[in-house]
């Protein structure tokens, strides 16, 4: 059990998953964090359980090395099923233009699942990992907001002073490094 809770908390706060991944400016605004928190968070949930699932099928059948080919129509599948899902809940969300966002971020869980020992560890990646990346967009989206509100010096204004949000948000959560387990 102990196990299960460090990777959720790792997953979660120590091996973010969001801030090892470029900067996508456009999908930090507040209209479009409420469909890519969600939508991201339930595709990493489900994308980190089924990447250690065909990695063990894989490595008991012999072909191993061939668990990325595998899994990207995998993740192509569950990508378009957890927009439509999130499309039949909230209808109102627009959902264009977020799938090739949501594969980048579901890999990065499929290939994190795939180097764990056990199902327990893949679904707190899953969830922890879900959970932190919804955190992270909604943290950096309100900071976002709170830099176009503020008087910024011209030099800073746009990417430079994203850049400078993102790195002060890493140096936060490197904070939480020995909370976790991975």
């Amino acid at each position: 059990m102990t196990d299960f809770l460090f990777a959720l908390i790792g997953a979660a706060l120590v091996s973010n998953l969001i801030l090892g991944l470029p900067l996508a400016a456009d999908a930090l605004r507040h209209a479009r964090v409420q469909a890519l928190g969600p939508a991201g968070a339930l595709l990493i949930l489900f994308a980190a359980p089924v990447s250690w699932l065909v990695q063990q099928a894989l490595s008991a059948t012999g072909p191993a090395y061939l668990h990325l080919l595998a899994c990207l129509p995998l993740l192509a599948a569950l990508g378009w099923l957890c927009l439509a899902l999130l499309a039949r809940l909230r209808p109102a969300l627009d959902l264009t233009g977020l799938w090739p966002l949501l594969l980048g971020n579901g890999l990065g869980a499929m290939v994190l699942a795939a180097t764990l020992d056990d199902f327990a560890s893949s679904m707190a990646l899953g969830i922890g990992g879900g959970l932190g990346f919804w955190l992270v967009l909604q943290l950096m989206s309100d900071l976002i907001e709170r830099t176009e509100r503020c008087d910024v010096p011209t030099a800073f204004r746009g990417a430079p002073i994203l850049l400078v949000v993102a790195g002060l948000t890493g140096l936060a959560f490197l904070g939480f490094g020995g909370l976790g387990a991975a």
